[in-house]
Parts: structure tokens; sequence; C-alpha cells
């Protein structure tokens, strides 16, 4: 008996925990999902006019002037509560429509305000009304038939839905208004009111049921990004409305912008200065303030990643001394340019304007002495697939090149370097610092863009850095450190064109695969030269300009070779891979699981949740009753038919048990002899 207890009770498990689940969730989820609602409390039908409403609280308030009845004050509180909330036109609208009701905190309020006294002592009213202004052009409202033609616009929008009586929406003004100052070129800002309900029934969330809300009450900011047209791809803010947090976000999640990072005193060398590029100028940011970066400066700092890398600092009094040794900075806010090592940082003190701070950028975006990487090459003119920066018809250039691994000994001829270059560029000293005319060669060849100064990385870049430098002593300078010390070196090379053969080259064109390999060298002719004087300025650009002399004057052989590439110094960044790549690296994982727990608890409320429930029970139960019903019935079946024939079956049985190994064995092909069969007599038989 308790083995056939057991079995049943295994058997209907199923039914028995889905008819569980569906009782827990009629009586104790569901009343929990569905609260009286204030037309309830006032024992009114739900979307009642306001008429109905006054006369409702009329007959109450009659009854309580009389006598006859006597509210507690918990009672009294919910029905002036309801009265004021449904007799006003927009809150009421608010509920019905949205089931806005942002003022239900005055309820436990006042409950616990006046416990214990008589609910004539109650203040009324107990709702305050609070008119929004919405004048202001930078709310840019947004009517129904303007929201059909404003997405033709390629900049993303950026939306508010508000109401009129909502006193968060009108707290929330000043904030927006900043918020539209700091977007003003970026993105388009625009207002929702809730009185045009079929724009805001668009940007809302439904319920399983089909009810339009806002799950974070009003204001609600939304975001379409650019080429967004409908509601599948809208993007809502879920934090706290803040001018900072709104900015952030909208940066990251709609304009794919990246985030420029806080810094202290202590964290700033390690986590910043060493780990950046060596070869990007470092933008440093002092803020009073500790707000995150503008959306215009964090697309600078997108459109400038190759040049500069950028940071955040809170600025402090007590730290006054630090920033001042190290920077040269005397107060916040301020801007500071990093660029060569042992430079004097560049200091810009005073607010940021965005169109001043991009031209400070494109003036300041490459180090004194540029390097030479893949992205500049072409740029600085040191590209023999490429061309002059004094222009195409310029036949003959020249590209001064300080190749050296990264290290002090790199970092001070890197400032020889700079010395050179400033020499040559101030002409009125360059007589003063030079004892041969001719170097006014080299100051001419750099004023006219014939000549290009810059340094190379020869351990990044050792298959260049050999191919130019194809001495013994080499490993010295390039590829990885193999000596302790290192020795940086400077060649020139010498560009030349042939104006002929690349107008030939335009008209024409490979008309087999050995015609094609045969172009693969690079246009330009190149000859290089390496420098073995002093590291004095004045032998160095008497050095140039001879080889600049030479160059020009004397007729070279027009050798042409493949170049070695360039490699690129820098991975992609993280925000190139597109908005959705960057959610799903910054917050990917921790959003699914809350978006997965909202929608379940959105789901919670649905009241054909139980019935479903329910009816999963019942046809489980049927269908296992009926599968058990018909395994019985044939097993009863089947025991009658068995005793009849366990007689019969007995001899056989005795034959295996005697005769096992002979009754299992299979007739052989002469036990039996076909009827039709006979001896065939042999030839030589008797």
């Amino acid at each position: 008996m308790a083995g056939d207890s057991a079995t049943k009770i295994k058997a209907y498990a199923v039914p028995a925990v889905l008819f569980s689940l569906s009782m827990l969730y009629q009586l104790v989820l569901l009343p929990r999902a569905f609260p009286p609602s204030h037309y309830d409390v006032l024992g009114l039908k739900t979307y009642c006019s306001m008429e109905e409403v006054k006369e409702a609280y009329e007959n109450l308030e009659s009854k309580w002037n009389s006598g006859l009845e006597i509210p507690t004050t918990t009672e009294f509180i919910k029905i002036r509560y309801a009265y004021e909330l449904l007799t006003n036109p927009i809150w009421k609208r608010n509920y019905d429509v949205f089931g806005i009701n942002e003022q239900d905190h005055v309820l436990e309020k006042l409950s616990q305000q006046y416990a214990g006294e008589k609910f004539s002592n109650i203040a009324l009213p107990l709702l305050r009304t609070v008119a929004s202004d919405t004048g202001d052009d930078a709310f840019n409202v947004i009517t129904s038939k303007e929201f059909q033609s404003m997405f033709q616009d390629s900049k993303p929008w950026l939306l508010q839905v508000y109401s009129y009586g909502s006193n968060q929406s009108a707290q929330f003004a000043n904030s927006w208004k900043r918020i539209a100052a700091l977007l003003n070129g970026v993105a388009n800002i625009g207002m929702v009111e809730l009185g045009e309900v079929q724009v805001a029934a668009y940007l809302s969330e439904r319920k399983p049921m089909g009810r339009f809300f806002f799950r974070n009450g009003l204001p609600s900011v939304v975001a379409f990004p650019s080429g967004c047209k409908t509601s599948d791809c809208l993007i809502r803010f879920e934090g706290e409305l803040s001018v900072d947090a709104v900015i952030d976000w909208f940066a990251m999640a709609v304009l794919n912008l990246p985030r420029i990072f806080y810094y202290s005193k202590e964290s700033l060398g390690p986590r910043f200065l060493a780990k950046s590029s060596p070869h990007k100028v470092k933008v440093i940011f002092f803020s009073k303030t500790g707000e995150r970066a503008t959306p215009a400066i964090r697309q600078a700092a997108r459109d400038y990643w190759n040049y500069a890398t950028f940071a955040c600092v809170l600025w402090r009094e007590e730290e006054f001394s630090v920033w001042w040794n190290t920077f040269g900075v005397e107060s916040a806010p301020a801007v500071v340019f990093l660029k060569d090592p042992g430079l004097k940082p560049l200091v810009y003190h005073g607010s940021v304007n965005d169109s001043w701070f991009l031209d400070v950028l494109e003036q300041n975006k490459q180090q004194e002495l540029p390097q030479l990487r893949s992205l500049t090459s072409e740029e600085l003119g040191c590209d023999a697939r490429g061309y002059s920066r004094a222009g195409r018809d310029t036949l003959t250039w020249y590209c001064a090149i300080l190749a050296g691994r990264l290290g002090p000994e790199l970092d001070s001829m890197r400032e020889t370097m700079r010395r050179v270059q400033e020499t040559l560029s101030k002409s009125s000293e360059l007589k003063a610092a030079s004892e041969d005319e001719h170097s006014i060669t080299a100051a001419v060849a750099l004023k006219s863009k014939r000549l290009t100064l810059s340094w190379l990385d020869g351990e990044t870049q050792k298959n260049y850095c050999f191919f130019y430098l194809n001495i013994e002593s080499s490993y010295e300078t390039c590829g990885p450190r193999r000596v302790p010390t290192d020795v940086p070196r400077l060649f020139i090379i010498r560009y030349e064109r042939n104006a002929t053969e690349d107008t030939f080259k335009v008209d024409k064109k490979a008309k087999s695969i050995w015609e094609f390999h045969q172009q693969e060298v690079d246009p330009a002719a190149q000859l290089s030269v390496t420098y073995n004087g002093s590291a004095e300025v004045s032998r160095i650009i008497q050095w140039m300009s001879n080889i600049i002399e030479d160059g020009d004057s004397r007729k070279h052989p027009f050798y042409r070779v493949k170049t070695p590439e360039l490699v690129p110094e820098d991975a992609e960044p993280f925000w190139s891979r597109g908005p959705q790549g960057l959610l799903s690296k910054s917050m990917g994982t921790k959003q699914k699981i809350q978006r997965t727990i909202i929608r379940i608890y959105d789901y919670l409320g649905d009241p054909r949740i139980g019935p479903a429930l329910l009816l999963g029970a019942l046809m489980s139960f049927g269908s296992i009753w009926l599968m058990r019903t018909q395994q019985n019935r044939s097993v009863q079946s089947s025991q009658p038919s068995q005793a009849d024939n366990g007689d019969k079956l007995k001899p056989r049985e005795r034959c295996r048990e005697r005769n096992a190994s002979k009754c299992n064995l299979p007739p052989s092909i002469t036990d039996f002899e076909p009827k039709d069969s006979y001896q065939m007599p042999l030839s030589d038989s008797d």
C-alpha cells in the first residue's frame, strides 16, 4: 500500500505543483498586482466622470456631517485623496490613461502625521497644484503633427515626456534647460506633453494586458539614435534624473562617445600617463564641480583619438602645490596639454568653450617633433607611396627621421631634434647658431615643406627601421632591446618622383598578372643617408643642408623599392564597434539580468496566468489518470490468458530443462527428406 501511494504521488506531482502555483497566484500575487483603485475607494466605476466623483464625495460628506458615519483618519485621507486626484482634469487624465499617481506618498505621510486625531482636524487640501511653464523655446514642445516629420533630420533626438500638473516635471525643468544647452548642436531636443495622448502612448511602455504606463513615472526621458524612426529602436533612460547622469547616458548609449574618466593625484601617473601611448598628446581637464565631460569634448576625444588621450581631475585647494609644481596649474577650470617628454606643459586657465577648444586641439594635436606612424606618414610627407607636404608638383623632398627605442637616450635625442627644428624655423637665429652659410638650405627646405623632421619607434617599427639602418649595429636601435644601452640614430631619406612616368601610369592599366607584380614597387625613388656625427645642433643642421644641396644639385639614380609597411601602434577603439557592442561590453550582462527581472515582474500582473496554470493542472491530471487507467485494464485482461496457457507450456519447459542443449539446436538440412527426392545412381556403381 505504501508503494502504491508513493507511485500515485509521484505520478500526479506535476498537476499538483501547477494547481498550487495557480492558487498562489490567484490568492496572493494577483491581488498585490491589482490593489484597489481610487475609484474603488469612492465606490465608483473605473473611468467615471468628474461629476460622478463629486456627487459620490458629497454623499459621503453629508453622512459624515449628519453623524450617520464617522470615518477613521486613514479612511478619510484615502477618500479625500481620491476626490482631489479625480476632480483635477490633468491628474485624472494622467491616472486614467497612464496610471500616473506621483503623489501617493502623501497617503502614508498624512496617516502618520494625523494618527489618533479626528478627521475634522486634517488640513485641506491634501494635494498641491503646480503649474509648469512651457513657453521657453529650449523646450521645443512637439505636437502630433510635428512628431510625424521630426525624423527627417539625421541628428539623434532626446525627448522628455512631461505633464503640466506634475510636480516632478516642474522640478526637473531647470535641469532640462541645462541638458538642452549642453547638447546644442549635437542632438535635437524636444518635449511631449501627456495631453498629446497618441504621441505619449507611442513613447510609453505597455503592460501584458495592453495598458500604457511609464515605469519610473514623470518626467520620462527617451532617445532616438541617429537613423532610428520607430519605437523598436527607442532607448529609455532608467537612472536617476540629473544633468550629469542624463548627459553621460546619452553620450554613451546614443551618441556612442567615449567616457573621459576622473583621476586623483595618486592615480593620474600610473593609470593615465604611464598607460597612454607615447606618441599621443595628453589632454587633462581640471574641474571644480566634478561633472563629466560635455558631449562636444567627448566628440573631440573620439575624433582625435589617434592623436590625443583625455583625462579629468577634480580640483582640490589642498592639492594646489602638487598641480602647480607638476603642470603649472594655478586654479580650476583649466586645460593642460602634455606633448613631448621634457617639454613644458601648455596650460589654459578659464572656462572651456567648445569652438575654442576644438581650435586649440587642432593646433596641438601633434607633438612638437611628430612621430612617424602609419597614420601620419603621408601627412608628414615621409611615405614613398605619397607626395611631399609642399604639394604634388614637388618632385624632390626630404624626411629626417630619428629612430630608437623608447627610453632616456631617445628622449634626450628628441629634445636635440626639437631644438634643431626650432632653430631652423627661426631664420633670425640661424646665422648665430651656425657658422656655415650653407646651413640656410635646410631652413629654406623646412619652410617650403620640402623637409620634415620626425621620430620613429624602432622597437614597434622594427621592419621599417632595419630597412633603412641596414648596418651591423642596427640592433642597438631597432627591434627588441638586447643590450643595456640604446643608441638612437638619425637618418635622412631623399624622395624623388618622375613626373613623366607618373603621367604615363595614370593611363596605363595592368593587362596581366606579371605586369601587376612589376608595379608593386613604390612610385617614388629613395636614397637614405645615416648621420654619424655629434649631437650638436649646428652640426646636424649643417649635415642636413649638405644632403639637401647635394640631392638638389646632382643627378642620382632613380632607385625604387618596396618599403615595409608601418605597423599601426594602437588597437581598434572600443567605441568603434557600435552602440550595441559598447553596451554589451560595459553593462550587457547586468542590463540583461535587470531586463529579465523586469519582464517577469510585469507578467506577474497578468490575470491570465492563474487560469492558464489551473487549466494546465487539470489537463495534466486528466491525461495522467487516463493513461494509468488504460494500463491497469490491459494488465487485468492479459492475466487469464496467461493462466490458461500455463499447462500447455509445461511440456516444452520440461523439454528445455532436460534436453536444453538438444532442444535449442536448430534442425539440420539432413534431418528431413524432400518428397520428390531420389538416389542418383553412379556410373561405376554395382
